[in-house]
């Protein structure tokens, strides 16, 4: 942690959120890990020393069940995530913001940014989405998912799903996927009222680009660019990627 971020907890209905600010000017940068990960990742800690470098505000945290921050994992949902996103966004940042979502840190940011469009509030400068992964509970888990694997997740609420990220598997509830489906925003248009721009690797297993592209087709009335990695996979975390995701933030400070 740089020597001028400093490190806090939010009570976010009785759950201890883990957060980290680096105090800057604005437009700051608002970081939405991904599934399973935590806000010290090699993407994060990049866009840490690039707001450190050009003096810009920088937020990150853990969601509950991840990193530093309490509660279980199985007990996590998509709506409980992005109510830990929104209450983070309103206590801890200022003023317009970058928002950069990672996987399912993506879904994210556009399920904040829909919200934020719906009470009229206009401080999103632009939102960057690194394989973003939006209804991937039911599009790239549930319909992949052989009936053995359905059945087993609605009879006894959970499966062991194996992940190559870490030796223990991923624990998917009925939870996670019933509750999913209550913020699926892929097959209609719909605006977040500021540029978007998505990185996303040709080789990546986990969201697939056409499932990126996906995204594009219901983003018509905003200044989205679409840049597809050749070689890159679902992480993006190699220097030249961490340097292409730098000049893309780069872009809105």
């Amino acid at each position: 942690m740089s020597a001028t971020e400093t490190a806090y907890r939010l009570d976010v209905e009785g759950r201890d959120i883990a957060v980290r600010a680096l105090a800057g000017g604005t437009p700051g940068i608002f970081w939405l890990g991904g599934f399973k990960s935590d806000m010290t990742g090699t993407k994060a800690e990049r866009l840490a020393a690039l707001a450190a470098a050009r003096g810009n505000a920088f937020v990150r945290f853990d969601y509950s069940g991840h990193g530093a921050s309490g509660g279980a994992f199985e007990e996590g949902t998509i709506s409980r995530w992005l109510e830990e996103a929104l209450a983070v966004f309103a206590q801890a940042t200022e003023g317009e913001q970058v928002v950069v979502g990672s996987s399912m840190g993506g879904w994210l940011a556009l399920l904040l940014a829909r919200t934020l469009a719906a009470r009229g509030e206009t401080r999103l400068k632009a939102l960057v989405l690194v394989a973003p992964a939006p209804d991937f509970t039911e599009a790239l888990m549930w319909a992949r998912f052989p009936a053995e694997v359905q059945s087993e997740i609605t009879v006894t609420g959970r499966f062991l799903k194996p992940t190559p990220y870490g030796d223990a598997p991923y624990v998917i509830t009925r939870a996670l996927i019933e509750d999913g489906r209550a913020h699926l925003i892929l097959g209609a248009p719909f605006t977040v009222g500021c540029p978007v721009r998505i990185l996303q690797g040709a080789q990546d297993e986990d969201v697939p680009w056409a499932h990126a592209m996906r995204l594009v087709t219901c983003l018509a009335e905003d200044d989205v660019v679409f840049s597809l990695v050749k070689d890159g996979d679902h992480r993006l975390s190699r220097p030249e990627d961490l340097e292409r995701l730098a000049q893309v933030v780069s872009e809105f400070l």
